[in-house]
């Protein structure tokens, strides 16, 4: 397997602060983004997520997948059986303690090459802020979220939070005839530590769970008239108990 360019810098800066945003420019370096030859296929999935039906009582409208891996420190990288996500209440007081079962992300595109690009690349950077963790359990979400003329999208309806893992990945997919969606980030009493917009295709957020909190602001549409969504990919990593 070919290396990923060196995240060091990275690094640096998730233990300096709990958290970094990586620029398009940068993030298509990392993942060396012109090779992939399945990317306008991996993109163009967004446009067969599943309604959130989890969602549809109170109004908001999210389309995601969900899909499940495993991935060693020495490289591996497995799709497991899938199975719901869950989260308890103390991360997810609008919808914690229950298991929510999505529709799986599709065949090809959770075997395909920009998947495991993207996994692997998440392995190597957040395994070298944990050199003792031999083995994670990683999720996936595929998110769409829709902004009408009557009703703002929100990302996080569940306000700031923590999603109950140790390292988090959000990758932008695209943005279309959108404003807002503003990233921050904060301490654990709730002091903001700083926020930025994802917006270009490949701008991200790296997130320490453990130490920060983060949340969305809702998007709008810029044209009412039109279509509008925020799609984005959530790579979760938690290390397995036992296996250091």
């Amino acid at each position: 397997m070919t290396p990923l360019p060196d995240t060091s810098a990275l690094h640096d800066r998730l233990q300096r602060d709990g958290f970094a945003f990586v620029t398009a420019d940068i993030m298509r370096h990392l993942l060396d983004a012109p090779t992939l030859g399945d990317w306008p296929a991996f993109v163009a999935s967004w446009n067969d997520l599943a309604a959130d039906t989890y969602l549809a009582a109170s109004g908001r409208h999210r389309r995601r997948r969900h899909a499940t891996f495993s991935a060693d420190a020495d490289g591996g990288i497995r799709r497991e059986a899938h199975q719901p996500h869950y989260q308890s209440l103390a991360y997810n007081p609008l919808q914690g303690d229950i298991q929510r079962w999505f529709e799986p992300v599709l065949p090809a595109i959770a075997d395909g090459a920009s998947l495991h690009r993207i996994l692997g690349f998440c392995r190597d950077c957040f395994g070298a802020l944990a050199p003792a963790v031999s083995h994670w359990h990683v999720e996936v979400h595929q998110f769409r979220i829709e902004a009408r003329a009557d009703e703002a999208g929100e990302p996080t309806p569940e306000g700031v939070h923590r999603d109950g893992v140790d390292y988090v990945l959000v990758l932008l997919i695209d943005r279309e005839n959108i404003e807002s969606g503003t990233t921050t980030i904060h301490t654990r009493d709730g002091a903001v530590l700083g926020s930025f917009t994802l917006t270009h295709a490949l701008d991200a957020a790296l997130v320490d769970d453990a130490r920060v909190l983060h949340g969305v602001t809702a998007v709008t549409p810029l044209d009412p008239a039109r279509p509008a969504h925020r799609d984005v990919l959530v790579v979760t990593f938690k290390a397995v108990t036992g296996a250091t």
